[in-house]
């Protein structure tokens, strides 16, 4: 116990100063300090009777790293010696060899050496100091440069952890460079504990605010040729640079005010320099124009040395060191709202097993189990598809049995428009049915129409106006908007907080991937959860209130609070895999090609890119739709010819660290040496942006979302639209669970079933309790060809020609890309899926008993 407070024997809690009023006697301060810090990490309260397990949580704040440093980690010293290397040789020539050193966690700064020239065994005995902390993954990367004109060549490169190293035991190590030759470089490494760690815990935060106010001296004097321009910086700060415009003599100075928040702990520096551009003519007979650039002057300030609070004689003022807390919710465990939200969901459900399934009474709270419904991707097929599933299982009385509605791509749609409605799964389905086939059977030419375009350009220019990055994906679903509403759609995601406030409809889940911009999404992809109260990674344990999405955050806090987004700009996202054929859906919907356009004549003018394809292609042009007037057949060719399909936006988790032993959980896969799991500085707590994009690149179904310790289903009904592609799904998640060791049934399928699928599959590992049990229903039309409903046949020629189609086919409907389908074809999809649930009622009900039986039993739940 500490001050008053429990401290849990998980890991992270340890770290956070567990049991060290026993060990180390701190100061009551302190332990308020340590509280805090538990607070800020959202570590996972249980009761010590039943906690057994260790939670290591992957991010760090600076702000928990600095209050408790000195109680229970270390603030240490690096010292780095760059000594020599040995056999270099360049194709043509001796080698002119440099090295650069980044350690992200203890400086944004890039350090390098002395160029060596003209030498296969450079020496540089140069050393470099940093300031690491224990608690915090620090990885050294060394990479080696021959200098060249133009560009240097990268010969090689090292990563190297130094958290294996001991304070005051030098290490001296030889990397070999090439294994079939002997190339070597060495390098000497000591850690020294810091004796002047920090003391004043109360007082002392590392997230500075640095605000100032950049004036022109009146005594300066100067002649002024060219344009000049002062840029102001802090590297590592979130801030980017600021450049200001230099003002001539006669021009009254104001004063130009920049804020910058950077990591106190990275011994920031505020960097001014001044710059002068002029404008020559080339040499010859050339009338063109250059334009040169000069360094007139650079200085700088170190932030450190500067008082807080107060003003100082080079008319820099700072501000406070910020004191809030963090503004992102950093643990494994629900928000407060799902636990609530679960607590009343639980009773609905109760009450609902008890009437569907015929039982005496209704269980207990603890025994409920706990459903989840997922809906893949496929489009409008899997939105049709989709309300047909929903409806059956209304039918049998199972939809208030559910306790999570999850969807990807196509069955977001379908999902983000039923929850508009605060009651809709209270209320008869068909009413929602026969309104969705009125917006899927009308004609989507009207998205492409003058006016509408004319619409896109101003809510983009709007939002970059706002200051959000706008991008490709941004247009997709201004399109999507018109394709499922015809009409502006106000709504937002934390709108459908309305809807779960009582726990009066399931909890929806709405499913995306974040991608790297040069790794296939097959590759790497991480899984990011959209609720109406939350979005966030569950991998890294960091979430951020939905309102919030969006907004730019640096070291947990929120600087930079922007608009939430409008749901369209979600369902864009969540289905974005379709912006990739959005030229090929424009002339299916059109049906005459983009010649339409020749006569919108407004001036429009949107530029973006995306560096995800920029890396894969370098040749490809930037995204642009730009419209001078008069032809606009090529200009839009171009634009909706684009490649590019994934939408920037801010990184919340932009200045958080991960732990060092942030490998151990077991939702990393950095036991592949190759998967960047493996390498810390490359993961997205590192990056500027993240790459949301369709979940269907990864898995085209959103079993990651469900499948978390902390969820604890017990039943998944998992609903597959996909394309030629009944099992995919489920392989691919047996392989995601296998790499993180999360329980999941064993898939076991006949050439049969691959050949001919059934309406619905049961799988369950009877060993294993805590593997949920997955039914699995295909898009399959079989024996709903000869019966109406369960148990009756079709009997005239207008029921048995309303049962005889074929879903997957050439000419098929229901294509991916096919946006329209005719009212016919609507409601044939739709019942299919119904009738397809309706006569699973006895597996349903089988699999609801076998969940209860488990429950009763006993397989309490257990954190990671």
């Amino acid at each position: 116990m500490l001050g008053g407070d429990w401290l849990e024997n998980s890991l992270a809690e340890e770290n956070l100063g567990g049991l060290v009023s026993s060990k180390l006697s701190i100061s009551q301060q302190c332990a308020l300090a340590a509280r805090k810090g538990n607070g800020i990490l959202g570590c996972i309260r249980r009761s010590t009777a039943n906690r057994t397990s260790k939670v290591i949580l992957p991010l760090y704040s600076a702000l928990v790293r600095l209050q408790l440093e000195s109680s229970w980690e270390r603030v240490c010293l690096l010292k780095v010696v760059l000594m020599s290397a040995s056999t270099l040789s360049a194709p043509v020539s001796k080698a002119d060899c440099f090295v650069e050193l980044k350690l992200p966690t203890a400086s944004p700064i890039v350090s390098r050496t002395q160029v060596v020239d003209n030498s296969d065994n450079p020496e540089w005995n140069e050393t470099f100091q940093y300031r690491i902390h224990s608690a915090v993954k620090n990885i050294l990367e060394l990479t080696l440069y021959d200098k060249d004109v133009l560009v240097s060549d990268e010969l090689t490169s090292i990563v190297f952890d130094v958290g294996g190293m001991k304070p005051g035991q030098p290490l001296l190590r030889t990397f070999r460079l090439n294994p079939e030759v002997s190339p070597w470089l060495l390098l000497r490494s000591t850690v020294k504990s810091c004796s002047s760690s920090f003391q004043n815990f109360g007082s002392v935060h590392p997230c500075l605010s640095l605000q100032g106010t950049l004036n022109k001296e009146e005594k300066t004097k100067e002649k002024q040729q060219g344009s000049c321009e002062v840029k102001v910086s802090v590297p590592g700060a979130y801030q980017k640079q600021l450049c200001i415009p230099w003002r001539s003599d006669n021009e009254k100075d104001y004063g130009t005010s920049f804020v910058f928040h950077v990591d106190k702990e990275m011994y920031p520096e505020l960097q001014v320099e001044l710059e002068q551009t002029l404008s020559v003519l080339q040499d010859g007979m050339n009338p063109d124009i250059e334009k040169h650039t000069t360094v007139l002057g650079l200085g700088t300030v170190p932030v450190n040395s500067l008082p807080v609070g107060q003003k100082v004689d080079r008319i820099v003022s700072l501000g406070e060191v910020i004191t809030w807390d963090l503004d992102i919710r950093l643990g494994f465990d629900l928000c407060k709202e799902e636990r609530e939200f679960l607590d009343k969901r639980k009773k609905r459900v109760s009450e609902a097993l008890r009437k569907t399934l015929h039982l005496k009474e209704s269980p207990p709270k603890d025994e409920v189990p706990v459903v989840a419904v997922l809906g893949s991707g496929g489009g409008m097929r899997a939105l049709t598809s989709f309300y047909g599933s929903l409806a059956g299982l209304q039918e049998l009385g199972l939809l208030d049995a559910a306790i999570y509605l999850c969807g990807i791509s196509g069955s977001t749609w379908c999902l983000s428009t039923l929850y508009q409605d605060p009651d809709w799964s209270q209320k008869d389905l068909q009413e929602a049915i026969r309104r969705a086939q009125v917006t899927v059977s009308s004609s989507k030419a009207g998205a492409f129409s003058p006016e509408r375009l004319k619409y896109y350009f101003q809510e983009l220019s709007a939002m970059e106006i706002s200051g959000r990055r706008v991008s490709f994906t941004d247009l997709w679903g201004l399109i999507v908007e018109y394709f499922l509403q015809q009409k502006e759609d106000p709504s937002k995601l934390s709108d459908q907080q309305e809807a779960v406030k009582w726990a009066q409809n399931p909890y929806p889940i709405y499913a995306a991937v974040n991608v790297r911009p040069n790794i296939s999404s097959g590759d790497f992809a991480e899984w990011c959860e959209f609720t109406p109260y939350e979005v966030g990674f569950r991998k890294y344990g960091a979430f951020v209130r939905t309102e919030d999405f969006d907004s730019e955050f640096f070291m947990g806090r929120l600087v930079q609070k922007h608009p939430e987004p409008r749901i369209c700009f979600l369902q864009g996202m969540w289905g974005s895999a379709f912006a990739a054929s959005l030229d090929d859906i424009c002339l299916k919907v059109v049906g005459i090609g983009l010649s339409f356009l020749d006569s919108f004549k407004d001036v429009i003018k949107v530029v973006d890119d995306c560096r995800r394809f920029h890396f894969r292609d370098p040749t490809r042009l930037k995204t642009r739709l730009v419209i001078p007037g008069g032809p606009l057949l090529q200009i839009f060719q171009d634009f909706f010819k684009s490649r590019v399909t994934c939408g920037e936006t801010f990184n919340f988790m932009q200045g958080l660290y991960l732990h060092k032993d942030y490998v151990n959980i077991k939702k990393f896969v950095a036991w592949r040496g190759t998967h960047l799991d493996a390498f810390p500085n490359q993961l997205t707590p590192m990056e500027e942006s993240l790459y949301l994009v369709d979940g269907g690149f990864s898995i085209n179904s959103p079993f990651p979302l469900v499948l978390q310790p902390e969820r604890d289903v017990d039943v998944i009904l998992s609903f597959n639209f996909s394309w030629e592609a009944p099992f995919e799904v489920l392989e691919l998640t047996q392989k995601y669970c296998e790499e993180r060791e999360i329980p999941f049934p064993k898939i076991k399928l006949s050439e049969e079933d691959e050949k001919k699928p059934k309406e619905c599959y049961m799988f369950v590992d009877d060993d294993n309790p805590k593997a949920p049990i997955v039914l699995h229903f295909p898009l399959v039309n079989d024996t709903f060809q000869k019966y109406k409903a369960p148990g009756v046949k079709r009997e005239s020629e207008e029921e048995k020609s309303f049962g005889d189609f074929i879903i997957e086919s050439k000419d098929s409907p229901y294509r991916t890309l096919n946006f329209t389908l005719e009212p016919y074809d609507f409601s044939r999809l739709v019942e299919v899926n119904r009738y397809n649930v309706l006569n699973s009622k006895d597996t349903l009900f089988n699999t609801l008993n076998l969940a209860l039986q488990r429950r009763k039993v006993g397989t309490p739940y257990e954190c990671e």
